[in-house]
């Protein structure tokens, strides 16, 4: 099976403290041993590389440490998935469309990976927003861990 995972669930399995932590974890093990194929947006990538750094946490994490984890614990476990210029253009011009406004842009630029990878699940911790924005297609298809 293709499993798309939201920058949510590779957060929460990646910082002990957070409330999401044990399920999140538990689903990026089960990638780990089973014959699923894990699939993240270099958008993804990044934003985690974001969220990582700014948490409120104390002590906060170092940049240094960040990329650690996203070495150590993420990437082995993930095929990145990017987006074309013309596919970039098609999500921006449905944000205006449909009058989408601030960072509903980054979901949907994540769905969008979903479905060119044709996963047979999308893991995330914002399932209204997520199947609020998806493709009829895809919206059975989006679960948390």
């Amino acid at each position: 099976m293709n499993w798309y995972f939201d920058t949510s669930v590779l957060i929460a399995a990646a910082v002990a403290k957070h409330p999401h932590h044990v399920p999140a974890a538990a689903m990026l093990e089960e990638l780990a041993i089973g014959p699923h194929q894990g699939f993240l947006s270099t958008h993804g990538l990044a934003e985690v590389y974001s969220v990582l750094t700014r948490l409120p946490l104390t002590p906060r994490i170092h940049p240094s440490e960040a990329h650690r984890i996203i070495e150590d614990q993420i990437l082995p476990l993930f095929e990145l998935v990017t987006l074309d210029a013309e596919q970039y253009k098609r999500v921006v011009r449905r944000a205006a469309t449909e009058g989408w406004i601030g960072g509903r842009i980054h979901d949907a630029v994540q769905l969008q990976c979903a479905v060119q990878t044709n996963c047979d699940r999308v893991y995330t911790f914002n399932l209204v927003d997520f199947r609020a924005l998806a493709p009829p297609e895809l919206t059975s298809r989006i679960v948390s861990p």
